[in-house]
């Protein structure tokens, strides 16, 4: 691919994903025409043309992985290097525009990676990392496990929200996603003991790394599931709104009401699986 100025990428891996990844395609183009690239896997090919649909969308294949959950996660790592954009925008699929997001590809100017915070920041109390029991009794093992196994961490590290990365072309960025790649390497090592979930890496990666980075307020990657975890005061409007369709607000829905979501809404109840239900969210990588 030649080099765009800036642009969009999306990850779509199985078809599970593929009602949430129509709406958000809707809700890109409502506010922007930037070019989006999709690393796809494991979709049939008939269903091509209801993403091309939407203008100016480049396919890329994504690694490939029957664990589509996986294929998902090695996609993301591969960001910068499959990224024909010198600004990018990553988003989950899952995400909703509410508005114009410029703001993004203009800080890329001053700094070369752009995250937000997960609202439950602390890796040390991130019980969703390892398979054990979820509740706040098992906080005090997260640290100590994750550091045993080779993950550089410590207190103070953060986890952010994978759902949006930001990033211009570096070789500092080139060594962040290869340096999260070979922490989730050990992800992969120990799947008796943790889930296939990439937050330690990425952490870990920023630990050693140490890019030029800018934590950005949570209108930019906004759950509403935890809305009453989030401060009172966001830092403004919420602009990029990170769940399914299925269980997003009404006014979010309206963003992507358009006659073609309406039919496709209608005609996906019969034809594709929901995402809730993906088998493959909590197996073992090497799950057949």
């Amino acid at each position: 691919m030649n080099t765009l100025e800036k642009g969009f990428i999306t990850i779509l891996t199985g078809t599970y994903a593929f009602q949430d990844c129509i709406h958000f395609l809707t809700s890109v183009r409502k506010f922007h025409q930037e070019p989006i690239l999709i690393l796809i896997n494991r979709v049939p090919r008939i269903l091509y043309p209801c993403l091309t649909n939407f203008g100016n969308i480049l396919l890329k294949e994504a690694p490939d992985s029957k664990n589509v959950v996986l294929s998902s996660r090695l996609a993301k790592f591969s960001l910068e290097k499959v990224s024909p954009f010198t600004k990018t925008v990553y988003l989950d699929n899952d995400i909703c525009l509410l508005s114009n997001i410029d703001r993004l590809f203009d800080w890329l100017d001053e700094f070369e990676l752009l995250l937000v915070k997960d609202v439950r920041s602390s890796i040390a109390s991130s019980i969703n990392l390892l398979r054990i029991k979820q509740d706040e009794s098992s906080q005090s093992i997260v640290l100590p496990t994750l550091q045993s196994l080779g993950f550089p961490l410590t207190e103070s590290s953060a986890q952010f929200n994978g759902g949006m990365i930001a990033f211009s072309k570096s070789d500092r960025i080139t060594e962040f996603f290869s340096k999260t790649k070979e922490y989730f390497d050990l992800v992969l090592k120990n799947q008796e003991i943790l889930y296939l979930r990439d937050q330690g890496a990425f952490a870990s990666a920023l630990e050693v790394v140490k890019p030029n980075v800018k934590f950005l307020p949570y209108i930019y990657n906004y759950m509403s599931m935890y809305k009453s975890t989030y401060p009172e005061d966001l830092g403004g409007e919420v602009k990029v709104l990170h769940c399914t369709y299925e269980y997003r607000p009404q006014y979010a829905k309206e963003i992507t009401r358009t006659l073609y979501t309406r039919i496709f809404d209608r005609l996906a109840q019969w034809f594709l699986p929901q995402r809730n239900k993906n088998p493959w969210r909590k197996r073992k990588a090497s799950n057949p």
